[in-house]
């Protein structure tokens, strides 16, 4: 009965609302009411947290009490992003017709469902950053991946195991991942809870239906003009993300012209620890500046997100990097050309998402106006590379399309001031619809014609003071001065009184009102007709507009490589057939732009081959710059296999197949690891995976466990890598001087250390590597710099002094010896009590010493003579 009673109260608009929120569960429904897009219920609690809006209810008090939350239809820009970016889906709802035009409730439907994963919306998305929609599809073996950018129609296909489909997942960053619901166990299990999920029906991802849907897509009878036709498991993950995308009414996706494989052998194998070691975009600390930040010298959002791609994608083909060096080098030498490319760059807006648009249909007459712009720009571009004596800047000249047809006619078609909408009016040209033009000289002589009547009608009736004005209510009318109202004539139809004045109409006022008011709403619906038309027509060009932007983003890059090197002095890397790397003066791309202004960075030679220096033992100090030589390498091999320039007086080298690197502490304790479990866990996945072109860098390995078990290990590890049939090129920093003895028992271990100068009381660190093992570590003064009380850094000190005595022995029973002789003095009259006293009293420095620290050591002192 309860529930009939509820049937019975429900409006017709929540009727109507919860029709269309039962399709669509899981999604934020904005439904249009008037001039609002309301939220209700749970969505409105959600949403007024996020959007910081007014939580309200409807029918308080009453049965069907609900919560509301909601804004004006016009700020949609401004909250939907904040929707979208917190993760959620949005469905927006519209009405479908004119309010006016019914007496019934007014039909509404979803009109678009925008996921972080799928927006065409200028504020969700990112310039210099792709937005990729994800779909991962677990094989029995393999796992299928697929990326697709809807804002740019870059459609990537890959698959492979669980490691390469993290690395892929951690590089392209995807706002959204489509899982099977079966899957969603495996899926957060393996990549963890960092995503945005959406969880499909199973049916969905199945071989059959992923055929037939991108077939059916790319109006092709089979997938191998694609190259894409083998990986079963990445067609299924494509054919998921095209289904998606019906389902959130994105149906017009002719700007998807194509799907590419992320070839796994074309590109350098970074492994997922690599990535986050080498901070290549993204860092765990908030200020810290990434290589991305220091080589991005790119002018289009274009040329951005191809960056980002070439960082994380490094080349692996030879010819195809010398290429690329080839075309930066003459960019360097040719400064004028470049300034010129970079001049026109500059004009060009992001034609990769304004052509979607138009195959969306989302374009406003603003955006075609900036593609025209665009394509004008590239035309300078176009004619410099043509001239140019360079082969691969010549060959992008003649590839680039100067759309000459498309430009004229948007030229000819469009007003160059047009308005950002549509319904703002004058977006269409003037001569292109004679109906058009006579139409808005009608509109736009209105003026003109009042004002005759007002002079005609004033000097016929003798009203001076008579005034023609217009309002909402009953349109055009005439105003009279209560002293003139005995001069008024019959014909003219009173309509309103006021306190000092009456307001006639007349039937001329009538007719002309009629085809004015006509006149306007026949402009809007002409403009729009012909707006349509236009887009309709040059959704004809994605395809040389989208090859535009390509080539574009591509001399984007090259430019910026070519800046990045006049920059900074970079220099051009020589690669060779072997396997041999050799880095004269190598300097640090990210820590040099750090350093104070006047302060110069200490370059390092690096050279590493199979034959005679296959592993290098570096020892040295804390801080004294291990990890940066390290790092400068991995860094310096990438950017010369991106195709840029590298920080350096000579690089000679083969190329690189696999980039390993286990740097740094990062302990995992939110997935229950230990940091050495960490480090244990890298480890392993670069001594399973190496390869005789490998470049691998470790950093402190075993720290995370005691001396003598980092020691033990650390030494198998360097004995693996030396033994093994690859010998691939290894950088070994160590702490562990015990590691400086292998270079007599294996011949291509060398040992160097980063040399320091030790003065009285300090160490200066002069961050130069050179050939040799270290004595000692320095750590004790690393904790003097860094702060640490002079009572402990002094005690330190004594400790060191037992254990370098007592090296056989083990440590422990060292730093208890040093105990032990303390007290044994007591007793011993020989060596009496006040020489112990006196040597730790000599070892103070006085002006180090806090109050505190001195009460303390006299403690200390009083505990020695009252102890036994």
């Amino acid at each position: 009965m309860a529930v009939k009673e509820k049937e019975v109260k429900e409006t017709p608009l929540m009727k109507q609302y919860n029709e269309i929120k039962r399709k669509y569960p899981d999604a934020c429904l904005l439904f249009r009411v008037g001039d609002f897009y309301e939220t209700f219920g749970e969505d409105a609690i959600r949403a007024s947290k996020i959007l910081g809006i007014v939580l309200t209810k409807r029918g308080a008090g009453s049965e069907t009490e609900t919560a509301l939350a909601g804004f004006p239809h016009h700020s949609l820009n401004t909250y939907l992003p904040k929707l979208v970016k917190a993760g959620l889906r949005v469905a927006i709802c519209d009405q479908l017709e004119d309010p006016k035009m019914t007496k019934t409730i007014v039909k509404r439907g979803v009109t678009e469902l925008v996921t972080p994963g799928v927006s065409m919306n200028d504020e969700v998305l990112h310039a210099k950053s792709n937005n990729f929609l994800a779909s991962v599809y677990f094989g029995k073996k393999i796992i299928g991946v697929s990326f697709l950018d809807v804002s740019t129609g870059e459609f990537l296909v890959a698959q492979g195991n669980e490691e390469y489909i993290d690395k892929l997942l951690q590089n392209f960053g995807p706002s959204e991942v489509l899982v099977a619901k079966i899957h969603k166990g495996q899926f957060r299990e393996i990549f963890g809870e960092d995503y945005n999920h959406f969880y499909l029906e199973d049916w969905v991802c199945k071989e059959d239906y992923a055929i037939e849907t991108l077939t059916n897509h790319f109006q092709t009878a089979t997938l191998k003009g694609f190259g894409v036709d083998e990986l079963t498991e990445g067609i299924i993950a494509s054919g998921a993300v095209l289904y998606y995308l019906s389902e959130t009414q994105h149906n017009k996706r002719q700007h998807i012209t194509n799907i590419q494989r992320i070839a796994e052998d074309a590109y350098v194998w970074m492994d997922r620890f690599t990535v986050r070691n080498l901070e290549l975009y993204h860092s765990f600390n908030p200020n810290a500046v990434t290589l991305l930040d220091v080589i991005d010298k790119t002018l289009s959002p274009m040329g951005s997100r191809m960056l980002k791609r070439w960082l994380a994608l490094p080349l692996k083909d030879r010819e195809k990097i010398q290429d690329r060096h080839e075309v930066v080098g003459y960019l360097k030498e040719n400064a004028e050309i470049l300034l010129s490319i970079q001049n026109q760059i500059k004009k060009i807006s992001d034609m990769e998402r304004l052509i979607s648009k138009i195959a969306a249909g989302k374009v406003t007459p603003r955006e075609v106006i900036y593609l025209k712009d665009s394509l004008n720009a590239i035309l300078p571009i176009k004619s410099m590379a043509l001239q140019s004596n360079q082969s691969s800047v010549k060959k992008i000249g003649e590839n680039l399309d100067s759309c000459d047809l498309l430009r004229s006619r948007i030229e000819s078609t469009l007003n160059q001031e047009a308005p950002v909408a549509i319904a703002k009016g004058n977006a269409i040209a003037s001569g292109v619809h004679s109906e058009l033009d006579e139409l808005r000289l009608i509109s736009n002589s209105g003026k003109e014609f009042l004002e005759a009547i007002e002079v005609r009608e004033s000097e016929r009736t003798g009203i001076s003071s008579l005034k023609i004005s217009f309002n909402n209510v009953f349109g055009y009318y005439i105003e009279v001065r209560n002293t003139h109202k005995d001069k008024v004539p019959q014909e003219w139809i009173r309509k309103q009184t006021l306190v000092n004045a009456e307001r006639y109409i007349t039937e001329e006022l009538k007719e002309y009102e009629t085809k004015i008011l006509g006149a306007e709403e026949k402009i809007y619906q002409l403009e729009v007709a012909l707006f349509e038309e236009l887009v309709q027509w040059m959704a004809t060009y994605i395809q040389p507009v989208q090859r535009n932007a390509n080539l574009v983003a591509q001399l984007d890059c090259l430019a910026s490589f070519a800046q990045l090197a006049i920059d900074n002095q970079y220099i051009c890397p020589e690669l060779e057939e072997g396997f041999a790397l050799e880095i004269k003066n190598g300097r640090h791309p990210v820590i040099e732009k750090q350093l104070p202004i006047g302060v110069p960075y200490i370059a390092n030679d690096v050279f590493l081959d199979r034959e005679t220096q296959q592993i290098i033992m570096i020892t040295g100090p804390n801080m004294s710059g291990k990890s940066a030589i390290l790092r400068q390498t991995a860094l310096i091999v990438l950017l010369a296999q991106m195709g840029s320039f590298v920080p350096a007086e000579r690089v000679k080298m083969g190329v690189v197949d696999k980039i390993f690197t286990r740097v740094g502490a990062s302990d995992n304790i939110s997935m229950g690891e230990s940091t050495f479990m960490v480090e244990m866990n890298e480890t392993a996945s670069i001594l399973n995976n190496l390869s005789e072109r490998s470049l691998i860098l470790l950093d402190e390995i075993g720290r995370g466990t005691s001396t003598y078990d980092g020691i033990s290990i650390a030494w198998a590890i360097a004995e693996f890598l030396h033994e093994h049939p690859s010998t691939p090129k290894t950088l070994f920093a160590t702490h562990y001087h015990e590691l400086n003895e292998m270079t007599d028992l294996l011949p291509r271990i060398q040992n160097y250390n980063v040399s320091v100068k030790e003065l009285k009381d300090t160490v200066l660190f002069l961050r130069k590597l050179v050939k040799g093992g270290s004595a000692h570590s320095f750590g004790i003064h690393v904790a003097k710099m860094a702060g640490i009380p002079q009572l402990v850094v002094s005690k330190a000190q004594a400790i060191l002094k037992k254990l370098e005595k007592n090296h056989s022995g083990n440590a422990l029973q060292g730093v208890k010896d040093e105990k032990a002789t303390v007290q044994m003095s007591f007793f011993n009259l020989d060596d009496p009590l006040l020489e112990e006293i006196r040597d730790e009293i000599l070892t103070l420095d006085l002006n180090a010493l806090t109050p505190i620290e001195a009460m303390m050591k006299l403690n200390e002192i009083k505990r020695m003579l009252t102890k036994k």
